[in-house]
């Protein structure tokens, strides 16, 4: 019997207005190797890890658009999920569309207005992106929303995902895991500030949260919170890329 993929997370993608920079700074932080792929007039930037693809980047259409990740959900039919998203009050950013060899993707957002990619892909493709516990992979998923009880109802109805603990986090209420598969695989919170906007955020595994403390800097990107210890023993923290993409790493001290 096949494995259902619905709600698995399965891809991470980054744009950027110079992947070629980016790639830099991630291969030196997390030992990605970038692969320009091109694509008609534009180009798409694989990152491997060893054989595994973990990420891509591109450039933005709109030179409006920020530096970001996009974090992507698996889904058994991309038209479906897309069409009973939009009808449960999220948007359609991109329609859903092939993309050969591997699959059909689109770009919604949830009824807070968090950004997040569905990728149904090809029989049998359960893709490497997402694995918690090998270095240069996507490790934790983190949306932070204006109504977490909402988002998590939202995305529990969309991708089946199950509950894990619910912590108290003081004056930002409550951080609720939420289960893909076999474990967690990230957490649900309110805003920090009530002025920055619903976003989800991507964590990346480290050998050593130390040893990427000190790269940082160096590598023109900088610390905006962290390194903090959280339940289970691990250490993480949260930064800017040299381009202005928010991104979070998890590892050992």
């Amino acid at each position: 019997m096949t494995r259902s993929v619905q709600g698995q997370p399965c891809w991470y993608e980054l744009t950027t207005p110079d992947p070629m920079a980016s790639g830099a700074f991630y291969g030196a932080l997390l030992g990605w190797e970038v692969t320009e792929v091109p694509m008609g007039a534009q180009s798409y930037f694989l990152n491997k890890c060893g054989d595994k693809n973990v990420s891509g980047m591109m450039t933005p259409d709109d030179a409006e658009i920020p530096p970001n990740w996009c974090f992507y959900i698996a889904t058994e039919n991309a038209d479906d999920t897309a069409a009973a998203v939009v009808a449960d009050g999220g948007g359609q950013v991109v329609a859903p569309m092939d993309v050969p060899g591997t699959g059909r993707f689109a770009i919604l957002s949830d009824p807070q207005g968090a950004v997040f990619g569905i990728l149904q892909p090809l029989p049998g493709d359960t893709g490497d992106a997402y694995a918690p516990e090998v270095t240069g992979h996507g490790a934790w998923h983190e949306l932070m929303t204006s109504d977490p009880q909402g988002a998590v109802a939202f995305y529990r109805k969309h991708f089946g995902w199950g509950l894990g603990d619910a912590m108290d986090i003081g004056a930002m209420g409550t951080y609720q895991l939420f289960a893909a598969g076999a474990g967690d695989a990230g957490g649900i919170m309110g805003q920090p500030q009530p002025d920055m906007p619903p976003f989800w955020g991507v964590y990346f595994r480290v050998d050593s949260i130390d040893a990427a403390q000190a790269a940082i800097p160096g590598l023109g990107g900088r610390i905006v919170n962290g390194p903090m210890e959280v339940p289970g023993g691990a250490w993480v923290l949260q930064g800017i890329d040299p381009q202005g993409a928010y991104f979070a790493l998890t590892g050992k001290k």
